[in-house]
């Protein structure tokens, strides 16, 4: 699969993590589903099975384009821009 054009624009090295959980829901009391980590600043939110959709809520408020899985195992990334797997 051919990477979009945003990932080239990504941040080299990838960004430490700023949370090790979606700060949004451990404040709200709530357990995230699968987390995202936003490629261009580090910050970790919850995916868009989650209720409250903080990953899309930050790509929203921020513009940042490329979020990859935070979950174990997995190494995916996803642009909200080009709407696709990259």
């Amino acid at each position: 699969m051919k990477p979009c054009a945003h990932v080239s624009e990504l941040p080299r090295p990838e960004p430490e993590p700023k949370d090790p959980t979606c700060p949004q829901c451990r404040a709200a009391g709530t357990d995230p589903v699968q987390l995202r980590l936003c490629l261009s600043c580090g910050y970790v939110a919850c995916c868009e099975s989650s209720p409250d959709q903080h990953a899309v809520e930050h790509f929203e408020a921020t513009g940042h384009p490329v979020m990859r899985s935070f979950e174990p195992g997995e190494t995916w990334r996803w642009c909200y821009l080009d709407q696709r797997l990259t």
